[in-house]
């Protein structure tokens, strides 16, 4: 089985998103309603409408609990795979490899105000400079804001992050081991075109409570009028409507980073921030 064919290059291309229901600090978070659907219908929306996304696979785990999202999956019609519970760079690179993919990217779950444009952005600057490098993102450093994650690595580096990978945070957040080595891999970023860094201001991903109440609010104000509104759509509104900013705001930059710092080489302390 092969992925389909990019538009603007003659590369096959995989997305994953990785979803469970056991996150630990918000349970079920992908299930939760979102104008009437679970927040992960809502994401992949979004990323379905990427034109360069290829085919796009739903990773989940092998625990009784994420039954509930291979169901949905079926329901859907999306491509689902299970796999490990906690090392997720396996369950990436397993859920790619029967699509035998040239390059592979990863969504993650948490992230269902996604603009389908910039996802386009980051495979388009890929895919013009193929060859050129092994891995790209807009993470490295990050200026969007939260929750516009979108990584694409060849099919080759994350083989050999797979294979070689042993620290712990490297196996569970899929791809440190490949933006921490750039001695070994060609790494590009895409930056913002604005020339703004939003990332440790504006909070658009899903992790506490506060952050769900945000993204719903966000969803019945822009949804009705245009169900794949982008990344300006929502500027406009938390400028006009500035109290919707507020109700995850003092989570603005909390990332995972702040648990690995004395670890991580390429990550500065400005870069995140503990709760």
């Amino acid at each position: 089985m092969s992925s389909p064919k990019s538009a603007d290059a003659n590369l096959s291309i995989v997305t994953v998103i990785q979803a469970r229901k056991g996150s630990s600090r918000l349970p079920g978070k992908v299930m939760m309603p979102v104008m009437e659907e679970p927040l992960l219908v809502r994401m992949a929306e979004r990323v379905k409408a990427a034109r360069l996304a290829g085919t796009i696979v739903v990773a989940t785990t092998q625990e009784a609990g994420d039954d509930a999202i291979e169901e949905l999956c079926n329901k859907y019609g999306y491509n689902c795979f299970r796999g490990h519970s906690t090392d997720l760079l396996d369950r990436h690179y397993q859920a790619a490899l029967p699509y035998d993919p040239d390059a592979v990217i990863k969504i993650p779950s948490d992230c269902p105000l996604i603009d389908p444009a910039v996802i386009n952005k980051v495979i388009s600057y890929f895919l013009k400079n193929a060859g050129d490098f092994d891995f790209v993102s807009n993470l490295h450093p990050a200026t969007y804001p939260d929750g516009n994650d979108v990584e694409i690595m060849t099919r080759a580096a994350m083989e050999k992050a797979w294979r070689e990978a042993r620290k712990d945070f490297e196996r569970e957040h899929t791809t440190p081991y490949i933006w921490e080595r750039p001695e070994l891999f060609r790494i590009a970023n895409v930056e913002w075109e604005t020339g703004l860094d939003y990332s440790m201001s504006h909070r658009w991903t899903i992790d506490y409570a506060e952050d769900y109440d945000f993204i719903r609010r966000v969803y019945e104000e822009l949804y009705p009028a245009n169900p794949l509104f982008g990344l300006q759509d929502i500027l406009n509104l938390l400028e006009q409507k500035p109290e919707i900013y507020e109700i995850n705001s003092k989570f603005a930059g909390v990332n995972w980073y702040r648990n690995h710092l004395d670890e991580l080489k390429t990550i500065r302390t400005d870069q995140t921030k503990k709760i």
